[in-house]
């Protein structure tokens, strides 16, 4: 790093709180995007400190008023002017996210993970209820459009008998996953595989498909800010109202399903227009912390009812 536009900064911001202070500035004066892990500019900035430090990324409170070493106020200087001048995800910058406190390796090779079906699965999914019963009795899961495999992983801390197989159409998204598999030890309980949709297990029946798919319209696509123009389009891109790839899998996954097996789908905001386009498909919609509406579940019974309106059709 060329240090004399640092050199100010580097001598005078000694504390975390310091800059704190500076990069929530620095962020709000950029007008920057969020929604890579962060929703406002001081937990972005809260992020790429604690990360930037090496330190719990929950704990930022013990270590505000901490003096700094001269590499480590060096170290947050860059990573904040990255952040500002490159437009990229704060998690790109430091290759690391995390979902309900589990960390994930992530790089450009790969959207950012932050499926709202995560949190499900830490959370609702991780007890015995009426969504899918005892956790202990799910014998085989699939995540589908796996990206880096965080949805696998999760999967596998809360399902301990199942076997799980993790799909996705990008090499490169699988070489992220592969690399999420081995530093969570879990090489010998997921099976990666590449190709389109269900291609890769042709045959093969699920107790629980998980999937966030992408569901985003090619109208909002080409309206993005480059925080999200930094991910990969094929992770976003389905189709001109952001559902193509969803109707697939309404289509195949009845194929795939054992008799009581159960599709969790994240959509976005594309729930109104499935619930016309599929009529007769008994949607349970499934809330988040945050979120009403995005995430659905159907039964492997349920697809027997699905009757598609034709296009046009009201």
């Amino acid at each position: 790093m060329s240090e004399s536009p640092f050199d100010e900064r580097v001598e005078t911001f000694l504390t975390p709180r310091d800059w704190l202070r500076y990069g929530v500035g620095r962020f709000l004066s950029a007008d920057l995007a969020f929604g890579h892990g962060a929703t406002t500019a001081l937990d972005e900035a809260a992020f790429l400190i604690l990360e930037g430090l090496g330190l719990p990324i929950d704990m930022l409170d013990p270590f505000l008023d901490a003096r700094l070493l001269r590499h480590e106020r060096i170290r947050l200087c860059e990573l904040i002017e990255a952040r500002v001048t490159t437009r990229k995800p704060a998690a790109y910058l430091v290759n690391r996210v995390y979902i309900k406190g589990v960390p994930f390796y992530v790089d450009e090779r790969v959207i950012v993970p932050r499926s709202l079906i995560g949190e499900l699965v830490m959370t609702a999914f991780a007890e015995d209820n009426a969504l899918i019963g005892d956790p202990g009795n799910i014998a085989s899961v699939l995540d589908l459009c796996t990206g880096g495999g965080s949805l696998a992983i999760l999967a596998a801390r809360v399902f301990p008998n199942a076997r799980i197989e993790a799909l996705d159409l990008s090499p490169g998204a699988l070489e992220v996953a592969a690399r999420n598999l081995e530093e969570h030890g879990l090489r010998d309980r997921i099976a990666l595989k590449q190709g389109d949709l269900f291609a890769p297990v042709e045959g093969a029946r699920f107790d629980l498909i998980l999937t966030n798919p992408p569901y985003v319209d090619a109208a909002t696509i080409a309206d993005f800010p480059p925080e999200y123009a930094a991910e990969p389009t094929l992770a976003h891109a389905g189709g001109a109202d952001g559902l193509d790839i969803v109707r697939r899998i309404l289509s195949e996954a009845p194929k795939h399903l054992t008799a009581s097996g159960t599709l969790i789908c994240e959509v976005g905001g594309g729930g109104p227009l499935l619930e016309l386009e599929f009529p007769h498909l008994p949607f349970v919609w499934l809330d988040t912390e945050d979120t009403s509406g995005e995430v659905f579940l159907l039964r492997a019974g349920d697809f027997g009812l699905a009757k598609p309106r034709a296009k046009g059709q009201r």
